[in-house]
């Protein structure tokens, strides 16, 4: 269903900037309508080909449909917003009839150049964005802990071993106390190559590596047999006392439930039975925030919504993900939303760069352990 959706909205931007581009003077000038036609016909093929076969191939030609394919999906897509905004300003040139067309072409102008700064954003490295967190109930010999998160890598096809082992690099540097992933490590399409598997094995932590599933952990029927191959415990509607008094928690990425439609409760099966102490939730999507913190919650880390990747993308994202990037107070409860060391679609990002979470536990003075349980 999606792909479905994503083929007929990129079908129709595709057919709006075409016919908006014909009325440009210096494309009807240099290039006729057979051709404008032709290169129109051939640019949505490769993206039909990137999307249904290179997103689900393997191997060099798989790779390089999809990269083609994803990547003028994202110009197609900032040059839209531009020219559909001059069509708005001016009643589709109804206003301001001897300008439109020019600003026209300064539109389909401006989206080639944010594509292009887009395209070098993606290829960056994710930064490293650090936080220090007040935890009641942690003890002081774990004040001072430190915790880096990695997710949404979309390992697959476009990110591979030695991406990947750039950012194990990045990890390690910090010289963590716990790792965990967010989800979507995995792109989903295909199994990982070896020597991704192989990557992974180096990266360690003194408390251990841990995980939870994002949606395309379940993407070719949910075979999570791959992550006992790791050396990263998966916490699934789980918890488990990484150090006394010290929880880290587990639950199933919430838009899969979603879409099963799946009842309950997931933060109370979750939580059910964890002792008092300082209280880690990991959720690859930032939903049940205000649950979280009823539950007592001290901190909550998500990812899923890549900060919206390629602005102005984000502006839809946050109307269905409100917590969309960044640091949030919920209820007593600290929210941080990672935008993802990876990509998703194109290797491309716009004003919304990737990123490693570098979290500093500080022992939260003058408070006494929490009580997990329902409100």
């Amino acid at each position: 269903m999606f792909g479905t959706i994503l083929i007929s909205v990129s079908t129709f931007m595709h057919v709006y900037v075409f016919w908006r581009a014909a009325s440009i003077p210096f494309i009807d000038q240099h290039l006729s309508r057979k051709a404008l036609v032709g290169a129109a016909v051939i640019l949505w093929v490769l993206f039909y080909l990137g999307r249904v076969i290179g997103h689900d191939g393997t191997g060099l030609p798989a790779q390089v449909l999809e990269f083609l394919g994803m990547t003028w999906m994202a110009v197609l897509f900032l040059i839209f917003v531009p020219l559909l905004a001059i069509d708005i300003i001016t009643l589709f040139g109804f206003l301001l009839s001897r300008w439109a067309p020019s600003l026209r072409a300064g539109a389909v102008l401006a989206g080639l150049v944010l594509s292009l700064i887009a395209l070098i954003q993606g290829m960056r490295p994710p930064v490293l964005e650090k936080y220090d967190v007040s935890v009641a109930g942690l003890s002081e010999s774990l004040d001072g802990t430190v915790l880096v998160a990695l997710s949404d890598m979309h390992l697959g096809s476009q990110l591979g071993e030695k991406w990947l082992a750039a950012r194990i690099a990045q990890v390690s540097a910090q010289r963590p106390d716990l790792v965990v992933l967010l989800g979507d490590i995995f792109e989903g399409h295909g199994s990982p190559d070896s020597q991704v598997i192989a990557a992974f094995k180096q990266l360690s932590a003194p408390l251990g590596v841990w995980a939870v599933t994002g949606n395309h952990e379940f993407h070719g029927g949910g075979d999570l047999s791959l992550f006992e191959e790791l050396n990263f415990r998966l916490l699934r509607n789980s918890w488990a006392e990484v150090k006394p008094g010290f929880v880290l928690a587990g639950v199933d990425d919430l838009t899969g439930r979603h879409r099963r439609g799946l009842t309950g409760d997931p933060i109370a099966q979750t939580l059910a039975g964890a002792p008092a102490g300082a209280v880690i939730l990991l959720s690859h999507t930032p939903w049940e925030a205000e649950r979280a913190g009823q539950f007592g919650v001290d901190l909550m880390l998500s990812g899923h919504t890549h900060g919206g990747q390629i602005w102005p993308f984000d502006y839809l994202v946050r109307r269905r993900y409100p917590l969309l990037e960044g640091r949030y107070e919920v209820d007593g409860m600290t929210v941080i939303v990672s935008r993802g060391a990876g990509t998703w679609g194109p290797r491309m990002r716009l004003w919304s760069p990737g990123e490693i979470l570098h979290v500093t536990l500080r022992r939260r003075t003058g408070t006494g352990a929490t009580g997990i349980g329902p409100p």
